[in-house]
């Protein structure tokens, strides 16, 4: 039961392989064995692949067995249509494109199973590109808010520094008058006199001045911080809002390009081996010599390809025969007399029928 299935795989003709040896039976369901177990293969593959796209269960299994169903049938008609002949190089050449279609099917197969098997590796090669990719979302981010917030804390410092000025000169005005009581600057007289009182008057001024300046900027410094929180806030939000993206960052694509980060050697041993299994039925039938199955399938197809081209002659034959025949006939036709008597009275016929019509429709068109 096994041995007839994997002969049904090997796309090999069973009629024929009942007539062949147990031997060729067995080459032919070794065959068959490879084909299936390529596409049970092509099966995981498959469905690994697309459950890192979708991240569901039931699509990545059906799409798993669509996709191993399509490398069946087409393992089976590589293998297939690869016929033995006694022109090696003629061989060579028809496997030639099954070859490198073959190729191309163990790039497609092993890729996805090289994912799975370096899953661990390309996590840590994720992992690092997420916090480069974090890092540099951060600093894009920051730069649409950075001038904004440096705009505002130039103005809280100006603001600052205003007070901090006008502070300095009313210190220097206190420390004028102080110094005009004590007789150690201005007129050096000790005692409280006219000069004394007016330099009092201008330092209360600038004191008056320096205490409303001090509320006034503090109540525009505190509507800048209050700016510059709102920018932070929102520069925070923008971070959060763009992390998700990032943190998803583990598709197919970003996958494979974290495979092609890590060393090249297992990959391609991985590639390798998939590629033997891939190729090893086609390697098989051509270095096989003719067997007696490859024998019994010419005979059958080299008796059918005879009946075909006798049964085309045969036709063209009686086509021909047939043509000459009616040449004779007809050509024996023209030459009787009554037949052409008749042909002239019918032919009379129709052309008086068309002038009596004729003629009605023009009276018809002139009442």
């Amino acid at each position: 039961m096994i041995q007839r299935f994997f002969l049904l795989c090997s796309g090999a003709d069973t009629q024929i392989l009942e007539d062949c040896s147990p031997g060729e039976r067995t080459k032919y369901a070794g065959i068959g064995a490879t084909v299936f177990f390529t596409a049970a293969m092509a099966f995981l593959a498959g469905g690994y692949a697309l459950y890192t796209v979708f991240d569901n269960v039931w699509i990545a299994l059906g799409f798993g067995l669509l996709w191993g169903l399509l490398i069946f049938n087409l393992d089976r008609y590589i293998v297939s249509t690869i016929k033995k002949s006694d022109n090696k190089w003629s061989e060579i050449w028809q496997a030639t494109p099954r070859f490198i279609l073959a190729m191309i099917i163990a790039v497609v197969i092993s890729k996805p199973l090289e994912l799975k098997i370096f899953e661990k590796e390309i996590d840590r090669v994720l992992l690092e590109q997420k916090n480069d990719l974090t890092l540099a979302n951060k600093d894009q981010i920051a730069q649409q808010y950075n001038p904004l917030i440096g705009n505002l804390e130039t103005e809280i410092q100006g603001l600052k520094d205003e007070v901090a000025s006008k502070e300095a000169e009313t210190n220097a005005l206190y420390e004028t008058y102080i110094a005009e009581a004590e007789g150690r600057k201005g007129t050096l007289l000790v005692g409280k006199g006219p000069v004394y009182s007016e330099k009092r008057q201008k330092h209360d001024a600038y004191l008056a001045e320096l205490v409303d300046l001090k509320a006034t900027n503090k109540d525009k410094i505190a509507g800048l911080e209050s700016q510059i929180l709102g920018l932070e806030n929102e520069y925070g939000q923008a971070v959060q809002s763009s992390q998700p993206i990032i943190d998803g960052f583990d598709g197919l694509m970003a996958r494979i390009n974290a495979l092609g980060e890590l060393p090249w050697f297992p990959s391609f041993f991985i590639f390798l081996l998939f590629l033997a299994i891939e190729t090893s039925p086609i390697v098989v039938k051509l270095l096989a010599p003719q067997s007696a199955y490859d024998y019994k399938l010419e005979d059958e197809e080299s008796a059918v390809r005879a009946w075909v081209t006798q049964k085309v002659a045969q036709r063209q034959k009686i086509m021909e025969t047939d043509e000459a025949l009616n040449e004779k006939i007809y050509g024996e036709i023209t030459e009787e007399q009554a037949v052409y008597a008749h042909k002239k009275q019918k032919a009379e016929e129709i052309l008086r029928i068309q002038a009596d019509r004729f003629h009605d429709i023009q009276v018809r068109s002139l009442s």
